[in-house]
């Protein structure tokens, strides 16, 4: 594996995480380093950090604190 996707995977510890769950990762990149791409964006959709799933996870929150205002009238 190139030394920059392995700088990048030490630096960033979700991506670790991740590549260690999913092990298949490091036969990928090794046999093709441009795929670092795809590992970040399968690691954001797993871990649901993707801008879709913040959005959703602040409108539950916005509605969580509407009810609880609702049942403090």
């Amino acid at each position: 594996m190139r030394l920059d996707i392995q700088f990048k995977i030490k630096n960033d510890p979700m991506l670790q995480k991740f590549v260690r769950e999913n092990s298949y990762w490091y036969k990928n990149l090794n046999r093709n380093p441009d795929s670092i791409n795809y590992l970040i964006r399968d690691m954001k959709e797993k871990y649901k950090l993707t801008t879709s799933d913040k959005i959703n996870n602040l409108s539950e929150k916005l509605d969580l604190i509407r009810t609880f205002m609702n049942v403090l009238k």
